[in-house]
């Protein structure tokens, strides 16, 4: 026999998938706006949607040439986080 889920568990599943969904927004704009700053664009970055109550963030494709450039962006951000002082 299945369970049916009550009006309170519902509601809650709701809720829980809404904050995924804002979480995948929150993301979204954050890696734009980071990417925005090292002058990359990926064309086909989204949020799609919550899956099992977790946001989730669609990358996309992108050309060989962006591929390149946002592992050096990545890299030379790793390089000077490494380089800090340790707190």
């Amino acid at each position: 026999m299945m369970h049916e889920p009550s009006y309170a568990e519902r509601i809650r599943y709701r809720q829980l998938q809404d904050t995924a969904y804002q979480a995948g927004e929150d993301a979204v704009a954050n890696l734009q706006a980071a990417l925005a700053l090292a002058g990359l664009v990926l064309p086909s970055l989204a949020n799609d949607g919550p899956v099992g109550c977790r946001g989730f963030v669609r990358l996309g494709g992108c050309g060989v040439a962006l591929a390149n450039q946002l592992a050096e962006v990545i890299a030379a951000g790793a390089r000077a986080l490494q380089d800090q002082p340790q707190r």
